[in-house]
């Protein structure tokens, strides 16, 4: 049975640095944020942001970059503003049910490992699925897919809230587009989240209408809209 309460995704980074990435955090009073080369990703605790704006500037240090992915809750004013995109949380909607075995498995996919982190970063670099560091994989599992040797397909898991996994850093380089390497990735990282009960969310862009429908394909639906924005402290 896949377990996992909606709230949880409310504040997935938050949910994610006080559970399973707890080994993965760093914090100060009301404030979290992954250890550097992790991800860039922070947190306010949402019942005490007034303090907690104070304890991230302290954590972070003054000047730094901090990604508040979805929380809704805006810093004061001194912060400057370094984005704003709007977006969309998805979660699979298959419940206890996996993706078709024909699309989950085999058909090249491997898993990568600490080995090949070099080649993963040089896909982002071509492809720009997202944020991404040295350190992301620690994150979760990644999966690949080879062509003569060269990665030219990947995706992962990456924020871990309660009973949830989301399924990010989706790519494919241009030379390998047009060959269903993305759905059988989705699908294959689908299939291993929702066999340890689990239920597997994402997050797009919400004007990226080509890998919104490649989700939808996939057993996806759109939970609610989210606004991602980062911040440089003060």
């Amino acid at each position: 049975m896949v377990s996992g309460a909606v709230a949880a995704l409310d504040d997935p980074v938050g949910e994610s640095l006080r559970g399973q990435h707890a080994h993965l955090a760093r914090s100060v009073g009301a404030a979290l944020s992954y250890l550097p080369g992790v991800a860039t990703f922070s947190a306010v605790a949402p019942e005490r942001t007034t303090e907690g704006w104070a304890d991230l500037a302290r954590l972070l240090g003054r000047g730094e970059f901090a990604d508040m992915f979805s929380c809704p809750a805006l810093p004061p004013p001194t912060w400057e503003p370094v984005f704003v995109l709007e977006g969309l949380q998805m979660t699979w909607s298959g419940g206890d049910r996996p993706p078709r075995p024909s699309a989950a498995s085999g058909n090249g996919v491997v898993e990568l490992g600490a080995d090949s982190v070099p080649e993963m970063l040089d896909l982002v670099e071509r492809t720009k699925p997202g944020p991404f560091w040295p350190r992301t994989p620690e994150l979760g599992t990644y999966l690949g897919i080879r062509d003569g040797g060269a990665l030219v397909a990947m995706a992962g898991e990456r924020l871990r809230p309660p009973g949830w996994t989301e399924i990010s850093a989706v790519c494919t380089a241009p030379e390998a587009r047009g060959q269903g390497h993305a759905a059988r990735l989705v699908s294959a990282l689908a299939t291993r989240i929702t066999s340890r009960g689990e239920r597997p969310f994402l997050h797009v862009a919400q004007g990226n209408s080509a890998a919104i429908a490649l989700y939808e394909r996939a057993g996806f639906s759109t939970r609610k809209q989210v606004t991602f924005r980062g911040f440089r402290t003060p």
